[in-house]
């Protein structure tokens, strides 16, 4: 299961929004075109949204646009998805050193792909039998190089034999749970229920949950985690309960630049993504709305952050 191939000349994206309902393809042949499936969401999730961009910055060079300008136009896309600006910042310094910039770019999908699935045996020594697990947005194959971080993990436990299952969240406003979480579970046969977003504490409260695993967008050097809107409630509901919460990711979205997570970036999307969903409306049009696209989850209210290197308890 993939979101994304390259071919060697161009690069095809699985149109993320399209699903469940169609698997359509969508082909890629520059830089311009790849910024353009990131903004609106061909393509999502911080790991795959740094391996495609890779890729995208691979074929603006190719084809002759100045190499600044093509780092320029990528890294404009997506404010907080730290794995953005770490694939092109790798890219940019091997294109500077005379590298071979195809090389590279596979490297960072091999790479991402690898540590995924580290990840999963990492965490998977982290879940009970028989766990009843509640994830938040997508962090599988969708949303990386082929495997998934939160979700990946999920997916090991349930390879190794162990007797699991996930409540999944909806995550709205993007129903990336709904639609993309459920739909690779299905896939792989895992037991699962949908909830609405706001189902969450009151399962807590009535025992039924035991533990959280979610994904990162970026993560500070005191483990301060950006991730999709709503992590921020499922921690402190996690702590309020005592449930364990667990945060997965590579360490390529750590960013050693800063140390609180009130100096990340949050994105703010159209609020029309709010109030109308493929082209039904379904909030009156005068009505304003705030749509941020992740929050922060401080440090203290995460138990254990998993990367491919291992468990970091940042407090």
């Amino acid at each position: 299961m993939k979101a994304f191939w390259w071919d060697g000349e161009k690069l095809l994206l699985l149109d993320q929004r399209k699903l469940p309902e169609k698997e359509e393809w969508v082909a890629l042949g520059d830089h311009v075109q790849t910024a353009l499936a990131i903004k609106d969401m061909l393509v999502r999730g911080a790991p795959a949204i740094g391996c495609v961009a890779a890729y995208g910055f691979l074929m603006g060079v190719r084809k002759g646009e100045e190499s600044e300008k093509v780092y320029e136009i990528l890294k404009n896309t997506r404010p907080t998805a730290y794995n953005l600006f770490y694939a092109l910042d790798r890219m940019m310094k091997a294109h500077k050193e005379g590298d071979d910039l195809e090389n590279t770019a596979k490297a960072i999908e091999e790479e991402d792909y690898q540590a995924n699935r580290r990840m999963g045996e990492i965490g998977n020594k982290l879940i009970p039998e028989n766990a009843r697990i509640i994830t938040h947005c997508n962090t599988g194959a969708l949303a990386t190089a082929g495997f998934g971080t939160a979700l990946g993990v999920i997916r090991q436990a349930h390879y190794s034999g162990k007797s699991i299952f996930v409540w999944v969240d909806e995550t709205r406003p993007y129903l990336q749970g709904s639609r993309l979480t459920a739909w690779e579970l299905l896939k792989e046969g895992i037991p699962h229920r949908i909830i609405t977003d706001s189902t969450v504490g009151f399962l807590m409260k009535k025992g039924l949950v035991d533990c959280v695993i979610v994904g990162a967008d970026r993560i500070t050097k005191r483990g301060d985690v950006a991730n999709k809107i709503g992590t921020y409630t499922l921690s402190v509901l996690a702590k309020v309960h005592g449930i364990p919460f667990y945060v997965v990711a590579p360490s390529s979205t750590i960013d050693p630049k800063l140390e609180r997570g009130e100096d990340i970036p949050i994105e703010e999307r159209s609020e029309d993504e709010i109030k109308v969903f493929r082209n039904c409306q379904f909030a009156p049009k005068e009505s304003p709305a705030l749509h941020l696209a992740f929050d922060i989850t401080p440090a203290e209210n995460i138990t254990a952050i998993i990367t491919e290197k291992g468990i970091w308890k940042p407090v």
